[in-house]
């Protein structure tokens, strides 16, 4: 099996399973799929910055920009699917697939040149997961409107507006025009 056959599959095999979500929450959970891309292009981008590892196989123009990026889109929009609402559920699951990621895949894709860790551990590489899959939760919050009260009912469950006066039409004003 050639290493393009293996970039292509992983890139179009998660978004052939997206045919079976329903519109609704393909739609739902996508901004937050497209901040988790966005988030691990920056990481992975920022890992070959400081010399963490190097991409040696790509399919895009892009070097630095593996299919699997691109597969954490239909990926996350599953997970969110599943155990939105759920914070728990929703970081166990995300602790345990990029476990399953750096642990078995990145060492495997490495065993086949595409993409080889050079000076970081396996703790060092799961670091930058931990915040990206809080930011991910916070923002698919933020997205349905639930981080403004989840906040407010944080900070100062007891505060609330202050009532405003209307403000008075001065005369004046209408005696100018």
């Amino acid at each position: 099996m050639s290493n393009q056959f293996i970039l292509w599959s992983i890139w179009i095999i998660p978004w052939l399973s997206l045919l079976f979500i329903p519109k609704k929450d393909i739609k739902r959970y996508m901004p937050a799929a497209l901040f988790t891309a966005i988030t691990n292009i920056i990481i992975v981008d920022m890992g070959v910055s400081w010399n963490w590892w190097t991409i040696r196989e790509s399919i895009f123009p892009l070097n630095e920009v593996l299919p699997v990026a691109f597969a954490l889109l239909a990926m996350e929009i599953w997970i969110l699917k599943y155990t939105y609402g759920k914070f728990i559920l929703f970081t166990i699951t995300e602790v345990l697939l990029t476990s399953v990621f750096i642990f078995l895949i990145q060492p495997w894709l490495s065993h086949r040149g595409i993409w080889v860790r050079i000076n970081v551990t396996n703790f060092l590489a799961f670091l930058p997961a931990i915040p990206q899959f809080i930011l991910i939760y916070l923002y698919q919050m933020w997205q349905e409107d639930a981080l403004v009260p989840a906040i407010k009912k944080f900070f100062s469950p007891k505060l609330q507006p202050s009532a405003t006066k209307p403000l008075l039409k001065n005369e004046d004003d209408k005696s100018r025009k």
